[in-house]
């Protein structure tokens, strides 16, 4: 009877322990994610100052595209 309630006491202690440190785990990580998301906010915001691409025609580009894919569908409706 003893040693059950050893192995009991000493399960219970292993589970109080590692339940313990994942809790005290998750709140430092909690705690420090939300600090470095208000340091990161002070910053200000630098991809604003990127320097914008010329447009491009893509009209072209799309009526290829069009014209590939009416092109596979139509060879494999035939093949079938």
């Amino acid at each position: 009877m003893s040693n059950s309630t050893d192995l009991l006491n000493g399960g219970l202690e292993l589970l109080v322990n590692g339940m313990g440190t994942v809790f005290v785990f998750l709140v430092v990580l909690i705690f420090s994610t939300k600090a470095m998301s208000a340091i990161v906010a002070k910053f200000p915001d630098n991809e604003a100052a990127a320097p914008k691409k010329p447009a491009v025609n893509v009209q072209n580009s799309d009526l290829q595209e069009i014209a590939a894919v009416a092109a596979a569908v139509q060879a494999y409706k035939s093949r079938t």
